[in-house]
């Protein structure tokens, strides 16, 4: 792109800003920042108008899932049938594994940290173990998809080379990168976070499955036959992976998609709830909801909005593969973005300073039409490892941990 067609592109989307360094970069710096350019999709940056506001909603109303009893009720007919998916090699696991552990104080991958205390026990390493113990169990090899960023995929690759995969096997592991998306400031201006480089950040993870067809991996997923994905994310150190009995229940139930949950643990807890939406299968955020459904209550007192979401999901890949061209909404997020000033000073604010562009996988399951909430026991399945400290932490996780007799 000669310089000229750059200012008049700049120009067009009120971007002149971007040239402030450009006569001084070299022509292959020059080069690489306009090839940025080229490949951005400009309908972002008019999102950065309306800020960070919520969606809109349509009727929601609560839904029915299948609870522990009935799960257990029919626990031997679901884990024979998940177990024969499994041992038919129809199912995959997809790790949504592009983000940073920024907010647990590493900058290097979330899955690098390191969560033990008197040895080294790596979140991956957790992961790993608890889809080994489905290998072991069926005497299957289960695919593995990684999906990194640009931002962690060479670490993340190193490490868990160094790591020797923690015992999995590497001809089933395969990894892809998210796509990227720019950040802009409070005024809708790109960001920069070098003179040849946009500020950009991983789209979110409701892009994991365009991102692995532009990788080429729906061929891989072809030639092996797979039928199911188990989509789950790298921060819930306890999760069950490729679950035989969550994959059973799912098939059984004859339905497009499964999600785990658990019940919520107080109404104002802040999670995501699996509702209802105009009829169809939606995930409600904390934020979105009124007073009034946090506090609704059935007959029996239990909170009616309480299947809380885990980011465990089961997608079948044909209605994947049919809902690939639809768009998924696109959810302006205020952040503390690292950036460039006109000095060339890289600034690091204590305060959100822009707004950053994603795309989530609870957003897919309203495509699917339907869902099986799925029921897990929080203390066996569920502990998160998002901030430093307080709820949802290291050493609310350790604790958790250690009452599933996992040594640390």
């Amino acid at each position: 792109m000669e310089r000229k067609e750059l200012v008049e592109l700049l120009q067009e989307h009120n971007q002149e800003h971007l040239l402030w360094y450009y006569d001084r970069l070299t022509n292959e710096k020059q080069a690489n920042l306009a090839a940025q350019l080229k490949k951005l999709d400009w309908r972002l940056l008019k999102l950065s108008e309306r800020g960070n506001v919520s969606q809109e909603r349509g009727e929601i109303k609560p839904l029915a899932g299948l609870n522990r009893e009935q799960i257990e009720a029919n626990r031997e007919a679901f884990e024979k049938a998940g177990l024969q998916a499994i041992k038919q090699s129809k199912a995959g696991a997809v790790l949504l594994a592009g983000g940073q552990g920024t907010r647990l104080g590493c900058s290097g991958p979330k899955g690098n940290y390191n969560i033990g205390v008197t040895r080294e026990v790596y979140i991956y390493e957790l992961l790993f173990d608890s889809i080994l113990q489905v290998v072991y169990k069926t005497a299957t090899w289960i695919p593995l998809y990684i999906m990194t960023s640009d931002k962690t995929h060479e670490e993340t690759t190193k490490f868990l080379k160094e790591h020797q995969y923690f015992g999995y096997n590497e001809a089933y592991i395969r990894f892809f990168v998210q796509d990227m998306n720019p950040s802009v400031d409070y005024e809708g201006k790109l960001l920069m976070e070098a003179p040849d480089r946009l500020s950009l950040s991983p789209s979110g993870n409701g892009g994991w499955f365009s991102s692995m067809v532009k990788a080429g991996l729906l061929k891989d997923l072809e030639a092996r036959e797979i039928e199911w994905l188990n989509i789950f994310a790298v921060d819930n150190v306890l999760q069950k992976i490729a679950d035989p009995l969550f994959l059973g229940a799912t098939i059984s139930s004859g339905k497009a998609s499964g999600a785990k949950v658990v019940r919520k643990a107080e109404p104002g807890e802040r999670i995501g709830v699996l509702c209802a939406e105009d009829g169809k299968p939606s995930i409600v955020e904390y934020y979105e909801m009124t007073e009034a459904m946090l506090q609704e209550r059935t007959p029996t007192g239990e909170l009616s909005y309480s299947l809380g979401v885990t980011l465990n999901y089961l997608f079948r890949l044909d209605k994947l593969k049919e809902i690939l061209s639809k768009d998924l909404p696109i959810h302006v997020a205020e952040k503390k973005i690292p950036y460039l000033n006109q000095e060339g000073e890289y600034i690091q604010p204590d305060e959100p300073n822009g707004y950053k562009f994603e795309e989530l996988a609870l957003d897919m399951i309203p495509l699917f039409e339907e869902c099986l909430p799925f029921e897990v026991i929080r203390e066996e399945e569920f502990a998160p490892v998002k901030n430093a400290s307080g709820v949802d932490s290291p050493e609310t996780a350790r604790e958790l941990l250690k009452k599933n007799h996992i040594e640390l």
